[in-house]
Parts: structure tokens; sequence; C-alpha cells
């Protein structure tokens, strides 16, 4: 398929923003593919093959971790933006970035932290993110973080739509490179964004059937998912469940996609934005799935959250999580000198709020194995240190 030119209201890398410390350009690639380039080789990136999505990563090696749902989202994320003649290289980047800032555990990683640091001001892994790409990570002889592109920041900052009471990170970055914080984002942004519903929608409800905490009969009462099931059983009906699965969560990709397609293409038409800054000067956003398919959706997501996402054997599992992450911040809070030397030192004679920080940095970037592999050596006595 031969590739069409960029629309008027997508981000041209020529027309990029920058980034806020100059560097020379390179001669093989545009802005947005070093931006994935460096994010694709940051250390955040690495450790999310062994940080969860649902199931902690010993559950089984064919459960999704954060680092498959994230090449999962940028995959969906190239797809719709190719579509609508958008920037690929900013979605992808934008895509592969946007939980760098996961805990280990998840959600329940996070839980325990934001409860950790409230006294401190608090945790978020959006903010996290956002940390990890503008100062935590230390690759560069020139500058801390990665360095990256004004619209990949942009993006990344308005993960969730327009920012109007921003976290301590994010407005101090902002008041040195303002990231336009009030408005939407760039389409390609917006994109990823939904390609991460997408994702998460349908492969969780993947490893849900497969894990065996509901099964495709209960599937089949949901709208969306309802009929979908219903038409591979008629077109298939011998064929077996695991099959079954996969060939369902395949085509509902496929049918949120284009209903995104659509009515985005729909909105686009409408606002006919002349350029990116027109389109994030929107009074709403222009990349949307339909009101009808948002309608869906809410029963969809009630089901996945009661069913899978508080199921007794998740719960058992976010429970423990929460309890060893909360454990290794209470410790490494009281006793810095039991962190790694680098990290000791950033922790030694500051305040408490500052070596809180440190300590959650620390916690925050543990690999699920790690952080388990780190609560049994502080913790159980009888094991040789």
């Amino acid at each position: 398929m031969s590739l069409k030119p960029l629309a008027a209201f997508a981000c041209h890398p020529e027309l990029s923003r920058g980034r806020l410390i100059k560097e020379p350009q390179s001669r093989t690639r545009t802005p947005f593919q070093r931006d994935r380039d460096r994010i694709i080789h940051a250390g955040a990136f690495r450790k999310l093959q062994y940080k969860t999505q649902v199931f902690v990563y010993h559950e089984g090696d064919y459960y999704r971790t954060r680092l498959t749902h994230s090449l999962e989202v940028a995959q969906i994320a190239r797809s719709i933006a190719r579509a609508l003649r958008l920037n690929e290289d900013l979605a992808e980047a934008i895509a592969l970035a946007h939980d760098l800032g996961h805990t280990p555990f998840g959600h329940a990683g996070e839980d325990a932290l934001s409860l950790a640091m409230e006294p401190h001001g608090g945790f978020d892994h959006n903010e996290q993110t956002f940390r990890i790409v503008t100062a935590l990570e230390e690759r560069y002889p020139d500058f801390d973080g990665l360095n990256l592109t004004w619209e990949t920041l942009e993006g990344l900052a308005k993960h969730n739509g327009p920012v109007f009471d921003p976290r301590p990170a994010l407005a101090a970055f902002d008041s040195t490179w303002p990231l336009e914080l009030a408005g939407f984002a760039s389409a390609e942004a917006q994109v990823a964004a939904l390609a991460d519903d997408i994702a998460y929608i349908n492969h969780d409800l993947d490893d849900g059937l497969r894990a065996g905490l509901f099964d495709i009969t209960e599937c089949r009462e949901l709208p969306l998912i309802g009929p979908v099931f219903h038409e591979v059983l008629r077109q298939y009906p011998d064929l077996d469940d695991a099959r079954q699965i996969q060939a369902a969560v395949r085509e509902l990709i496929g049918r949120m996609v284009e209903d995104l397609l659509a009515e985005s293409s729909r909105r686009l038409e409408a606002a006919s934005p002349a350029c990116s800054d027109e389109l994030r000067a929107s009074d709403r956003p222009l990349i949307s799935f339909s009101d009808a398919l948002r309608s869906d959706l809410k029963p969809v997501r009630r089901f996945q959250f009661e069913r899978m996402y508080r199921h007794y054997r998740v719960n058992r599992l976010t429970s423990k999580a929460r309890r060893v992450l909360r454990q290794l911040f209470d410790i490494f809070l009281a006793e810095p000198n039991l962190l790694p030397d680098e990290w000791r030192r950033r922790a030694e004679d500051v305040e408490t709020a500052a070596r809180a920080r440190v300590v959650a940095d620390y916690v925050a970037g543990m690999t699920d194995r790690y952080a388990l592999e780190s609560h049994e050596a502080l913790f159980n006595p009888y094991l040789r240190l």
C-alpha cells in the first residue's frame, strides 16, 4: 500500500517545536522517529516486560504484561494514524511511552504508593511517566531524561485530555516550557489514548477468559461483545473455545477501530482544521468513538471491573501486592541505608518529603519480580542475605 501524504492537521516533523535542549538533527531519522527510538532504548521501557497488566508476571507466561500491552497499543495507534493520514511515528512514540510510569503490580502498586506518598506530594503513574522521560532516565551526557520533542511530551501530558490542575512535576516543567495544557492534544496523541482503550478492553477480555475468571456464555450477554461472539459461533459452530476467543477479539478490535475511523473522519471533515494547532484549539476532541459505541462500552467496562479486576483471585494478588510495596516503601524511608549506593546518596541529608520521593522513584521502578525478591530478602528472617 502506497503511503499517502500527511493531512494538513497532522503533526509534520519538519514543523516540530523541537526539544528543550537543542540538538543537531539526525541524518537518518525524523524527530518523532528519534523519540520512538529513545523510548524503546530506555531502561524504564525494558522493565515493562516484568510489570503487571492484570496478572502478576509469575501467574503465567501467556498473560499480557505492560510491555506487550504497550506494543499492542502502538500497533493499533499506527494503523489508525495511517488511515487518518496522521504522523504514525508520533502516535507510536506516545503509545510506547504512555505506561512507563506504572509501578510493579499495576494499579495495586500505584494504590499503595499513592497512599504512602499522600503526606509527601502524592503519586500518580501518569506524572511518573512524565518524570521518567524528562528527568529520571540518565542515559545522555548533556541532559537528564530523554529530551523528547514538544509534541511527544504534550501527548504524554494530555493522555487523559486537557489538564487544568497539573500535578507538581508537570506544573514545574510547564512553567519552563509551556505545553498548552488547557487545550486538546494533537490528533496523534488522541489516537494513542484511544488505542490504549481498544487494546486493554479487548486484551483484558482475552486474558480474563483464558484465566477462567468468566466464560464465553457470560460475554454473549454483553452489548458490543455479545453480537461478535454470536457471529463467530454462527460462522464456525465447531470452533474450540480458544480459537473462538481469538476470532472474537480480532473482530472486536476491528469493529472498534472502524467505528473510531468513521466518527473521527466525520468530525475532522466538519471541523476542517487547517493545521495541528487549529485541531488543538477545537472545542471537543476530533478523534473519538461514536456515541453509540461509547454507550455500549459502559456495561462492558462495568462487567470487566466486577468480574475481572475485582475477582477474588485478582483481589488476593492485589492485596499481597499492596502490602509488599507499602512495606518496601516504609522500610526504605525509615532506613535509607538499605538502598543501593546510588539511591542511598540521593536519600541522605534531605528533608523527609524529598527522601520519600527518592524512595517512591526507586520502588516504582522495580519490576514485579525484583519487588518480590527485595521483600523476601528484607522481611524473611530465615533467608540468607
